[in-house]
């Protein structure tokens, strides 16, 4: 699947709601839920399994201070929310763990593998269905290696950092990920971090827009 600026996918499969900030009626994969906890304060349910009534906003730092600015929460809820500064930036880096912690769940089912020799031979042999390099890797260094062929092949919204989290090192630069559910759900939530972070990396040697 091609991505649009604001981490949009191009289709609509799947269910859909509407985003409270842009009135846009949207698959709800490239949309996330916020909840009111009984305390009265808004929770971001990232995973989508929180209890309550929910409200949806556009995976898009823009249109989630516009929710938070012009208090569309509280219109929402039909009752005032609490907000906690730096809200935006809590909903970032709840969707990073999230997106890192599938990375691990793929790591420890050895469904992906980490640093330039091991993703190289995993792309040569066609192991990798999934190519992930970090966002402030070189763009020398990343433009050696090819994401496989097809659609959703490329990740590039993550940092050497948080690579490095899922796989117990300081940093990882490049990252190769076997075919499967696992492999899916990294995209997916690439997808929606890329529309928070306001820029989306390019395809080594394609000049495509990714997630």
């Amino acid at each position: 699947m091609c991505v649009a600026r604001g981490g949009k996918p191009d289709d609509r499969a799947g269910p859909e709601r509407r985003c409270i900030a842009t009135g846009a009626v949207r698959p709800i994969s490239g949309l996330i839920r916020f909840v009111v906890d009984p305390d009265g304060r808004i929770l971001a349910d990232i995973a989508g399994k929180l209890p309550g009534r929910g409200a949806w906003v556009s995976a898009d730092r823009i249109a989630l201070e516009a929710a938070v600015d012009k208090r569309l929460f509280s219109r929402a809820a039909g009752r005032h929310v609490w907000i906690p500064d730096g809200f935006t930036d809590e909903v970032e880096a709840l969707m990073v763990a999230r997106a890192v912690g599938f990375v691990s769940l793929a790591r420890k089912a050895g469904q992906a593998v980490a640093g330039y020799d091991r993703v190289r031979s995993w792309l040569v042999r066609g192991d990798a269905k999934v190519l992930v390099q970090a966002s402030d890797g070189s763009a020398r260094g990343r433009s050696k290696l090819r994401p496989p062929a097809g659609k959703d092949s490329y990740v590039g919204v993550l940092t050497a950092n948080e690579l490095g989290l899922a796989f117990g090192r300081e940093n990882v630069i490049h990252c190769a990920l076997a075919g499967g559910a696992l492999a899916k759900r990294v995209v997916g939530e690439a997808r929606r971090l890329s529309g928070m972070r306001q820029w989306i990396g390019e395809t080594p040697g394609k000049g495509e827009k990714t997630v």
